[in-house]
């Protein structure tokens, strides 16, 4: 596994603070796969002309929040004047949009670029920046990520970022719908700007 260190954290912490914090605020698994997030996130970066360091770090703290307990996801979002309509949904959609939050609070990243990757990995949005793609797309087919048609992402994903997008949201509409679950507003109206094209 590459060693982790990030030449730029954008933050007044040092890599090995924001990898320390990190750890100690999830368990085993859901690191390894945040490690695995950013180096997906590196190789995206270089395919796509775009920060490596930057994008790496992104990818890594994408899921800092995604163990945070639903009583404080609850409290803040009440506190921090966020939409009250998040009360209607889960950690799955709180851990990005929300957990921006957690990540300015303890990691003291507070680079607006980052933070709207991070805010937009769970939901995807209609318009989009390269990091918010590359970390979008770095989340959903990381080496560990062992799905029905996860190749065939990966595949689009590493030839063209923008179909990889449209790819993720068909693929997560159809799993939603399947499940008979709720679609938030946003995946939706993303979904009719990137999977119909």
């Amino acid at each position: 596994m590459t060693k982790l260190i990030f030449k730029k954290t954008y933050s007044p912490l040092s890599s090995a603070e924001i990898i320390a914090k990190e750890k100690a605020n999830m368990d085993d698994k859901r690191f390894q796969h945040c490690v695995r997030v950013s180096e997906t996130s590196r190789k995206l970066s270089k395919l796509n002309n775009y920060d490596e360091d930057k994008a790496a770090l992104a990818g890594f703290v994408h899921d800092y929040a995604k163990q945070v307990p639903v009583e404080e996801y609850v409290k803040v979002i009440k506190d921090q004047d966020f939409d009250p309509d998040l009360l209607n949904w889960n950690r799955a959609i709180w851990h990005g949009i929300v957990g921006t939050y957690f990540v300015e609070r303890d990691l003291k990243i507070r680079d607006p670029e980052i933070l709207m990757a991070i805010r937009r990995h769970t939901t995807g949005d209609v318009e989009m920046t390269t990091l918010d793609k590359i970390v979008f797309m770095a989340d959903f087919i990381e080496p560990g990520r062992d799905f029905p048609g996860v190749d065939e992402a990966r595949k689009i994903t590493y030839a063209n970022l923008d179909k990889g997008v449209g790819y993720q949201l068909a693929h997560t509409l159809s799993f939603l719908i399947e499940q008979r679950n709720k679609v938030y507003p946003r995946t939706l109206a993303a979904y009719n700007v990137w999977s119909t094209k």
